[in-house]
């Protein structure tokens, strides 16, 4: 009985570009957060601007299947499947996408999009299949984490020596 049209309304400007980070990308996420009437309706919807030779890097959405629509330019786009037994395990799939393509990222799967043009930017649409579909990314979480995961567990992880661990950590 409480709620108005400003509860289903965000003057996002998703048809702006936007300043990309320093891996070359910025992800302006619309869920919950910013419009309160998606609360229990199961989508959200994402811009993301990449810098020429940007890139969202692998991450994982723990809570949402991904459709990603390029609206300008190309991206080199792809994820990796789950664990599965040998020979089929961790299968990776990819794809070159133009403008107006479409590809879907699997719920909980770690993908990344990246853009191979080292002159023009690129921009894409993501909608996801829940009102808050989390992100983590995976270079992020296992190496920036706080407090950090121990430089013996990652060392172990990944084969590599703790000082390799410790640089990344950095």
């Amino acid at each position: 009985m409480e709620v108005n049209a400003d509860d289903f309304f965000k003057a996002a400007a998703l048809d702006k570009p936007r300043v990309t980070n320093k891996v070359g990308s910025n992800v302006t996420l619309i869920n919950v957060m910013q419009i309160a009437g998606l609360n229990t309706l199961g989508i959200s919807i994402a811009r993301i601007d990449y810098a020429p030779l940007g890139q969202n890097p692998p991450h994982t959405h723990p809570r949402a299947t991904e459709i990603l629509t390029v609206l300008e330019g190309t991206l080199y786009v792809g994820f990796v499947t789950s664990n599965q037994p040998a020979p089929n395990r961790n299968k990776f799939l990819s794809k070159v996408l133009n403008k107006g393509d479409v590809f879907v990222f699997p719920v909980g799967l770690i993908h990344f999009q990246f853009n191979p043009n080292p002159h023009k930017p690129a921009v894409a649409i993501a909608a996801l299949s829940s009102q808050n579909p989390g992100a983590i990314t995976i270079a992020n979480a296992v190496f920036g984490s706080d407090p950090q995961i121990s430089d013996d567990v990652l060392a172990k992880a990944f084969q590599v020596e703790k000082n390799t661990i410790d640089w990344l950590q950095s």
